[in-house]
């Protein structure tokens, strides 16, 4: 299963989450850094919930971010 992450941020403060598992988010002070944790959080979350018994939902964003300039 491919899910698309939206990461944010600039300078010191960055970071990503996944619209499709609720929860899965990370936190660093790179945008590099927060790219290698939101992979491992991926991981680690879908754990969690099939340890829980929880059903892991389907990855359903099919595009990330854009850029949209204001008036």
């Amino acid at each position: 299963m491919t899910y698309k992450a939206i990461i944010e941020g600039s300078g010191t403060s960055w970071s990503a989450y996944l619209p499709d598992l609720p929860g899965c988010v990370a936190a660093a002070s790179s945008r590099e850094r927060v790219v290698e944790l939101i992979r491992g959080a991926v991981s680690v979350h879908i754990e969690f919930l099939r340890d829980r018994g929880e059903a892991v939902p389907s990855p359903t964003t099919r595009e990330g971010t854009i850029e949209v300039e204001a008036a």
